[in-house]
């Protein structure tokens, strides 16, 4: 990790919140992707130029934060590995607010 530069080190942790925020969608601990953009943005400050976990997804593309989380699962293990939704995602080739 002390050799991961600061941009490493935050997109590292920004993949780890947008994978946490899918499986709170997937396991029904939150009702919507809107309510999970207005409740990080609102409630722990994710920023709101980014409009929210799922907004972010929807903005990078599914498959683009897949492929980002498979290849740290290949080099730091199963804790990078992306929520099946997120991966339903980007198989259809869809988004999370229907965009």
């Amino acid at each position: 990790v002390k050799d991961l530069k600061p941009e490493q080190l935050a997109e590292r942790m920004v993949l780890r919140f947008l994978s946490e925020a899918v499986h709170c969608l997937q396991a029904d601990v939150i009702s919507s992707a809107v309510h999970g953009d207005i409740g990080a943005v609102f409630g722990i400050g994710f920023p709101p130029f980014l409009g929210g976990p799922f907004s972010y997804i929807d903005s990078m593309g599914p498959q683009t934060v897949v492929d980002k989380l498979e290849a740290l699962r290949k080099e730091h293990g199963e804790q990078f590995a992306p929520p099946e939704l997120l991966l339903k995602h980007a198989k259809d080739g869809t988004t999370f607010h229907g965009k």
